[in-house]
């Protein structure tokens, strides 16, 4: 069988059915877990204080916004390239759950960066790229609304989303391309056990599994979000025959 067969809208609705209970079951016990032990069960850290917690929150919401414009990048190249309908309902699936943990991640990271940089927001090099990828999730979502045409719709924002992904690796890496900003370098790594050099035990387990709750919520989401589109473009055929009959 053929990978591209699963990309069926027949053959997505089956599987894709069948697997959300479980992958929203899942997310829901990693971040309750995740959640409660990283809140409730964590020491405060010896600099910050206790609000080195909000890390449970930021790094998640962070990590879920930079994989999910990922999501739309991929869905769109497939799009553009072999015109599987599913990939771009997937893309545009993504784009407001993305979009909300984009503004999760700011507000979060505008909290914890008050108290230790003494300011709200400073015009850092991943504070930017991730403000910019916000707006690029914004435009991305209101370009599909705008056009009535879905084909022409995917089109246009897929090409959107391809030119936007630029932003989500700078997002990603620009402590590595200007390390001279304010934010700090990457929190969670597994190269040579380098998390230990960044976080502690006590504090990188439950963000592990925080992460982790956090992606699995963000995959159910991606898949009921491509399902209500996948019903709502079959509703507009039959519409559409029925006003021709």
């Amino acid at each position: 069988m053929s990978i591209w067969e699963f990309a069926n809208p027949r053959q997505f609705m089956g599987w894709s059915g069948r697997a959300l209970p479980w992958v929203a079951g899942l997310a829901g016990l990693c971040l309750s877990a995740g959640l409660i032990w990283g809140f409730f069960f964590t020491p405060d850290d010896f600099r910050q204080g206790s609000t080195v917690k909000i890390i449970y929150l930021h790094v998640p919401a962070a990590f879920s916004a930079i994989n999910g414009y990922l999501i739309m990048f991929i869905g769109s190249l497939i799009w553009l390239i072999r015109r599987h309908h599913v990939s771009a309902l997937a893309a545009r699936a993504a784009a407001p759950i993305g979009a909300t943990m984009t503004l999760i991640a700011l507000i979060t990271g505008a909290f914890w960066g008050q108290p230790m940089w003494g300011t709200w927001w400073v015009w850092d090099p991943r504070l930017t790229s991730f403000l910019i990828l916000f707006l690029f999730y914004l435009g991305y979502i209101a370009l599909w609304a705008a056009i009535d045409d879905p084909d022409t719709a995917a089109d246009l924002t897929s090409v959107l989303a391809i030119v936007g992904s630029v932003f989500a690796i700078l997002s990603r890496y620009a402590v590595l391309f200007w390390n001279q900003g304010l934010h700090q370098g990457t929190t969670v790594t597994v190269a040579d056990g380098a998390q230990q050099d960044n976080i502690a035990n006590v504090f990188f387990y439950p963000l592990i599994l925080s992460m982790a709750g956090f992606s699995l919520l963000f995959i159910s989401l991606v898949l009921l979000g491509t399902r209500t589109h996948i019903r709502a473009r079959r509703l507009r055929v039959l519409f559409q025959k029925e006003m021709r009959t």
